[in-house]
């Protein structure tokens, strides 16, 4: 067998036997995200977080985005793991969710390397600079506006630079017609668009919900 399922004990394993273990800071933010109920269920993983703390670490990321903040988690990896000096931008709209990441943000001693911008991520990434300077892009946000979100993002990512979009592979269901699934068919159409684009080399990782890196040339 190339793959197994992965079970809550399996996830916690892998965490446990990682670098970067769920700290007091962490502990407490998966408690309040959990009291929304099943919005809590957007909220990444630890392993998942792990890997984006790693990959900012890898690349020696300054300046990064996060497109689709929720309540903090994965900026907060993100954040952990840039380079001194470095920041990070998150384009989010609901002031309800994100007051929850502002708190765990200084709870970690992360506000300052944070900036939250609430309004639509696409009106925020139009008004970013134009030059190729970003380091690291995460894209967690509305479906249907991943191609854009794509658009605005790789001429402002530098040559090296990483772009993340998270749930490629929609629980699986990526590879099912999707003509009664809206958020199904803007992945299928922004999947062909990542493998499509000349600009970019592409892995799609069947780990977490999918996980597309695409490193800029």
């Amino acid at each position: 067998m190339r793959s197994f399922l992965v079970t809550d004990a399996v996830r916690d394993y892998a965490v446990s036997h990682g670098s970067w273990q769920p700290d007091e800071v962490i502990s407490q933010l998966h408690a309040e995200t959990a009291e929304l109920g099943d919005a809590a269920g957007m909220q990444i993983g630890d392993d998942q977080g792990q890997f984006l703390t790693m990959l900012a670490r890898l690349i020696g990321a300054r300046r990064a985005v996060e497109v689709g903040t929720f309540t903090g988690y994965s900026s907060l990896c993100m954040a952990r793991g840039l380079a001194d000096g470095g920041n990070l931008l998150c384009c989010d709209v609901s002031e309800e969710w994100t007051r929850i990441a502002l708190r765990a943000w200084e709870r970690a001693g992360l506000a300052d390397r944070i900036e939250l911008r609430l309004a639509p991520a696409l009106e925020t990434l139009r008004g970013l600079p134009t030059d190729a300077d970003l380091d690291l892009v995460f894209i967690d946000a509305d479906k249907p506006n991943y191609g854009a979100y794509w658009d605005e993002l790789v001429p402002r990512v530098r040559p090296g630079g990483l772009l993340l979009a998270d749930n490629v592979l929609w629980s699986g269901e990526i590879v099912e017609p999707a003509a009664d699934d809206q958020n199904r068919t803007a992945l299928q159409l922004f999947n062909n668009k990542v493998a499509a684009d000349p600009r970019v080399e592409v892995v799609v990782l069947t780990a977490f919900d999918g996980l597309t890196v695409a490193r800029k040339l």
